[in-house]
């Protein structure tokens, strides 16, 4: 059985994963199409050089390219991988930030037991 990939919405229901893919270039999709496809296929076997332990639950999805792409995920039961949020990356490390928002979103999805 393959893994479930689930999408982050706002409670306002804007699907901002999803979004943010629509707006990356054409190849960088395409990578990205690739690594959501080995992360559905693996799931928690997914590591080095897709995937990264960012701590706490919260896995990096990594794109390499012209456009540095990270997803931040995190895993529930039933086999389901929850997106939780993306951006490119611009510099050596990891921005705070965006750990911070990751980690809020993860926050909320345990809250509702998902």
């Amino acid at each position: 059985m393959s893994w479930k990939i689930t999408y982050y919405k706002t409670a306002s229901g804007q699907d901002v994963i999803k979004d943010f893919i629509d707006n990356l270039q054409e190849n960088a999709q395409a990578k990205l199409g690739r690594q959501l496809d080995l992360l559905e296929e693996h799931g928690n076997q997914l590591g080095m050089p897709h995937a990264k332990a960012m701590g706490g639950g919260l896995i990096e999805l990594r794109v390499r390219g012209r456009q540095e792409v990270r997803i931040f995920y995190a895993f529930a039961l039933g086999k389901r991988i929850y997106l939780l949020h993306a951006f490119v990356k611009k510099t050596k490390t990891t921005p705070n930030r965006e750990l911070v928002i990751a980690r809020e979103r993860k926050a909320e999805i345990e809250k509702l037991n998902i």
